[in-house]
């Protein structure tokens, strides 16, 4: 066994939402803890799994996601043959870090940041290198991960938005910082939330993809799409890379139902347009909500807000007892709330508001 694999704890997931109900008593939880969408899935997405049902289940899928990668490649106006598909995106950053990273090699990331990408750095025998966020915005800070970088930079890791604190960072900012990185050194662009993103009307990066041929932008269907139990998540970059990324991927790696699924989701850009909105208007109540209170939190382009509360943990215990699960453990004395509906927002801020009387 590797031994840096030694030293890695096993993952332990959420509790079923039943179970929690269950040993707390609860008619109801509300998991606002793994930001999913909390709208659910199109109707159309139901209508094309069901129309699929047991179609052909002792057949593989389709190895090349042909069906969806055509839509995906239309929506997204790049070549079809510049993306690469994966179950969820946990499989396109093992694969990244597979393909790029030996011991001794440095990965650079902000802290705190989505913590799969230091997990498979550790697995690799890399060397994760933390670059703290702007203390005020919450922002990646480009000019600190500018000095950082060495002749064993082989990676940087960018969720924008940035999972846990929201923040974005424009095109423009990358596409300057991206003119400053070494070509041997690659830089991934994790756009899980950007569809949230509203203070740019182009916030995503795939149009640097080629004019710089070290950035590989990743998608996933988990988020607003309402996909997380299908996992389907992709990567597009430069030809090049896309080989590379083909050379180890699994094949037959995306089912078909998840590929059904994916597919009429794509299609359905009501729903979509339809959560993003609610969203907004939920998380601007939320911002106004925490400024009125005097509560640190970061601004948010997200589906999320991370926020600062002393004795964060206790607060966590109070909503849960009340129904309401949040993300704790990320970092000491901060929560990251999902943004949910209208009336769970009212209940949430009704709850901390008792909470600190």
């Amino acid at each position: 066994m590797k031994e840096q694999v030694k030293k890695i704890a096993s993952y332990v997931p959420e509790e079923p939402l039943a179970s929690v109900e269950r040993r707390l008593g609860l008619k109801k939880l509300i998991r606002l803890s793994a930001n999913e969408n909390p709208f659910g899935t199109s109707e159309k997405v139901k209508a094309a799994v069901t129309s699929w049902s047991f179609s052909e289940t002792n057949r593989y899928p389709d190895g090349d996601a042909q069906t969806l990668r055509q839509a995906v490649a239309q929506k997204l106006q790049v070549p079809a043959n510049q993306l690469v598909f994966g179950v969820g995106l946990d499989e396109i950053i093992t694969m990244i870090s597979r393909i790029f990273l030996q011991p001794e090699d440095q990965v650079i990331q902000t802290s705190p940041t989505f913590s799969e990408y230091a997990l498979h750095t550790q697995i690799e025998g890399a060397q994760t290198i933390d670059v703290p966020c702007d203390p005020i915005t919450g922002k990646h800070d480009l000019t600190a991960i500018l000095a950082k970088i060495n002749s064993k930079t082989k990676l940087i890791w960018f969720c924008n938005p940035n999972n846990p604190t929201g923040a974005y960072t424009s095109v423009a900012e990358l596409d300057k910082f991206l003119s400053k990185v070494p070509k041997e050194t690659m830089v991934v662009i994790d756009e899980a939330y950007i569809d949230y993103v509203t203070q740019n009307s182009a916030p995503s990066a795939i149009s640097l993809v080629g004019k710089f041929t070290n950035v590989i932008v990743l998608r996933t269907f988990s988020k607003v799409y309402g996909l997380a139990n299908y996992r389907v998540g992709y990567a597009y970059a430069v030809p090049k890379v896309i080989n590379y990324l083909q050379a180890i991927r699994l094949p037959y790696n995306l089912s078909s139902i998840s590929q059904v699924a994916a597919t009429a989701a794509l299609a359905d850009q009501k729903f979509v347009t339809d959560s993003i909105l609610k969203t907004v208007q939920e998380r601007e109540k939320w911002q106004i909500f925490f400024k009125k209170q005097q509560i640190k939190f970061f601004p948010s382009q997200a589906n999320f807000i991370f926020f600062y509360y002393p004795g964060a943990l206790e607060l966590a215990e109070y909503l849960l007892q009340h129904g309401f699960q949040l993300r704790k453990g990320l970092v000491d004395d901060w929560l990251r709330l999902t943004i949910g509906g209208e009336t769970e927002g009212e209940q949430l801020r009704k709850l901390m508001n008792n909470y600190r009387k």
